[in-house]
């Protein structure tokens, strides 16, 4: 369960994820209050905010970057995720790109899914201005300080690269001492975005690496042949006490999460964020993106 309001006993979030601790979720059978606390449901999202778009920016042809004003109190990690709504009813879950400390907006990418209602609706109907209703923040795949030398290794496919881009710069804004690389890959060079910036990043910190990978056929020196998941490997065959990001493609992030287990990165330490396409099915809240 999460606590909402007031503190919980240490015993009772014993062996949970230093995320999972962040997000003050903890065990309810080991809980034994010694003051009042408000609970809910780990997934509950219990509020819902009303906020205005500030900009849309096109990152490729298929993904918008979506700027929104944060509301007042509210708080979150980068690489967690909201709701974004279309009506009362029909939700969709995006990742933020943003940084608290960093970005003076709430930033999401958007990816245009076919017949899909709230993507569609983004791409053919929202505009700066608009007010548009978003949800608390929740997931737990985000950056946790306190082990600044772990080696941390992003992967990610699509619009994946949201929260990964977050991650990053969450990190290196913290200070993080260890490497930090980043593969995301795409079919195509025009599926991949933020090329410039985080090429800019990397130049900027030299703790940092990043691959624009291309599982077609490599497209000039400028990209890394073969899937994130493929090219990280090859680069890092070790990956005994590293900390791992997966974000994207469902397939991918399976595999991938199997693969740098093999390769000896601890079950504790690889943190999942897969991006299920709704499409036109009726489902009120998969994720788009």
């Amino acid at each position: 369960m999460r606590a909402v309001r007031g503190s919980v006993p240490a015993r009772a979030q014993e062996g949970l994820s230093a995320t999972f601790v962040v997000r003050s979720l903890f065990l309810a059978c080991q809980c034994h209050p010694v003051e009042d606390i408000e609970v809910a449901l780990a997934d509950d999202a219990l509020q819902r905010f009303e906020v205005s778009v500030r900009a849309i920016e096109t990152l490729n042809d298929e993904i918008r970057g979506i700027y929104l004003q944060p509301p007042a109190q509210f708080d979150y990690h980068a690489g967690q995720f909201v709701q974004l709504f279309r009506d009362p009813q029909t939700a969709r879950n995006y990742s933020l790109a943003s940084v608290p400390v960093l970005d003076s907006d709430i930033v999401l990418h958007v990816r245009r899914v076919p017949g899909g209602q709230v993507s569609g609706w983004v791409f053919e109907s929202l505009r700066p201005g608009d007010r548009v209703t978003i949800s608390e923040a929740r997931g737990s795949c985000f950056y946790v300080p306190g082990s600044r030398d772990q080696d941390l290794l992003l992967i990610g496919t699509g619009c994946g690269l949201a929260p990964l881009y977050g991650i990053v710069r969450d990190a290196l804004s913290e200070g993080h001492r260890g490497r930090i690389a980043l593969y995301h890959g795409s079919y195509e060079a025009s599926g991949l975005y933020l090329i410039n910036e985080l090429r800019e990043l990397a130049a900027r910190h030299s703790n940092f690496s990043y691959r624009p990978c291309l599982s077609t056929e490599s497209d000039g020196p400028q990209y890394w042949a073969g899937t994130p998941l493929e090219c990280a490997l090859r680069e890092h065959s070790d990956l005994a006490g590293w900390r791992v990001y997966l974000c994207g493609n469902p397939k991918m992030v399976e595999e991938a999460r199997m693969q740098t287990f093999l390769a000896g990165a601890g079950s504790g330490d690889i943190l999942a964020d897969p991006h299920l396409p709704s499409g036109s099915a009726p489902t009120v809240i998969p994720a788009d993106c």
